[in-house]
């Protein structure tokens, strides 16, 4: 099964569960403002009164993901079902999916010209190990800050709660994800990202070299 990953944090992950939708937003509150800056000019290129975006990340946990979109005990990555959560959206014609196109600045300094197209899903090269992929919705007639999209409950995964969230914290979140309709069986676990006692094991079959300071 292929996945997709969402950093995002507890209010949000309950919010899905709970309503079953995910929701694409303005591009606008991205914390890399070339990024945003990019939407924001792709928008008024094309003439749309709306561009909203959702991103995930094809790429197992990483320390940069969790610190840079998730930091703190609220922190959640959800795992999807890469097939079952794209399905929520086709049918849409003004939605478009694509994985993003990581790119240095000489390279693109030397273009005479860019398609506008390739904005939306176009990065600078110190981002891909983000490896991003991007739905992208945009609407020429009307006006929105946010766009919902129903999903199916079998199209999460997983839930992994937040690497730096007290054991004690975990256990009483997971019980209340639990609880949440059609979610009694969802699994629901601590990212040991940072505190992982198999990898602290290792220390165990270090041995000093013979003739070593």
């Amino acid at each position: 099964m292929l996945q997709f990953r969402r950093y995002t944090n507890l209010a949000a992950a309950i919010h899905l569960l709970q309503t079953r939708t995910i929701t694409l937003l303005n591009p606008a509150t991205w914390d890399d403002k070339n990024d945003a800056y990019f939407m924001a000019e792709y928008k008024r290129l094309v003439g749309a009164r709306t561009a909203l975006a959702l991103c995930f990340a094809e790429c197992n946990e990483t320390y940069h993901h969790w610190r840079v979109f998730s930091h703190g005990s609220d922190g959640v990555c959800i795992v999807f079902d890469k097939e079952r959560i794209l399905s929520a959206f086709e049918g849409d014609a003004l939605v478009r999916k694509g994985s993003v196109n990581y790119k240095v600045l000489n390279e693109i300094k030397k273009l005479k010209t860019l398609d506008a197209e390739e904005l939306p899903f176009l990065k600078r090269r110190a981002y891909k190990d983000e490896k991003e992929y991007r739905v992208v919705y945009v609407n020429k007639r009307n006006a929105e800050e946010f766009l919902p999209y129903q999903i199916d409950i079998a199209s999460v995964a997983q839930v992994i709660l937040s690497p730096w969230i007290a054991v004690t914290l975990a256990r009483a979140i997971r019980k209340t994800l639990l609880s949440i309709d059609g979610c009694p069986s969802l699994s629901i676990t601590k990212s040991t990202l940072t505190n992982n006692e198999q990898w602290r094991r290792v220390t165990a079959k270090a041995r000093i070299r013979s003739g070593g300071r």
